[in-house]
């Protein structure tokens, strides 16, 4: 059975972040066939003996190129450089923001302490590009299985139509998050339980 690994990149990193305090990072030249293996493990528990094979990662990412120029180049010029991975960013704009109190009534775009302008910089079309990717490969017959890291329930839609033609949709999330995609996909496993093998 073919496997397509599917990662929502700040979804896996927040939460690994949280999991790990920070203090190790992801190895993530083996976290392909770690995924591809721990979703193998589920498939036979559930008297489906299978072998389970790697065939591409993809990898959705947002950056600000203001503040995320190491990240861009890690993502570029050493991630999608490895083997099975295609790397796929999109920009990240700040945006300026006007935040209103519910106590006193008063709006203010700036930081009281030190005046800078308040901005949030949001995530533009990840979520639409990984469910793109997931549908289209879906209906190409691509992969028998798709392993997606994250626990966003936006993507309960895409799950719900993908395993409606037959395919698996394995999902890999942290423990404290995604109970309802967890719950839309065919089958899921923690994350948290895989981060002492994934940390370097």
């Amino acid at each position: 059975m073919r496997a397509r690994v599917f990662i929502d990149f700040w979804n896996f990193q927040l939460g690994w972040n949280e999991a790990t305090s920070k203090t190790k990072n992801c190895d993530w030249s083996i976290l392909p066939r770690v995924l591809v293996r721990t979703a193998g493990e589920l498939l036979a528990t559930a008297g489906n003996p299978a072998e389970l094979t790697l065939d591409e990662t993809i990898v959705h990412a947002s950056v600000n190129d203001a503040s995320d120029t190491n990240l861009r180049n890690w993502l570029t010029n050493w991630l999608d450089r490895q083997a099975s991975y295609d790397v796929k960013i999109r920009d990240r704009k700040p945006r300026r923001r006007t935040v209103h109190c519910r106590s006193c009534g008063a709006d203010t775009s700036a930081c009281a302490n030190c005046g800078a302008a308040l901005a949030i910089a949001a995530e533009k079309g990840v979520d639409a590009a990984l469910v793109t990717d997931l549908l289209s490969l879906a209906w190409q017959r691509a992969y028998d299985v798709a392993v997606l890291v994250s626990g966003d329930s936006d993507y309960i839609p895409a799950v719900e139509y993908v395993q409606s033609q037959g395919l698996k949709v394995i999902n890999a999330a942290w423990a404290a998050h995604g109970h309802q995609l967890q719950g839309a996909c065919w089958g899921s496993f923690p994350l948290d339980n895989l981060t002492g093998e994934l940390a370097r």
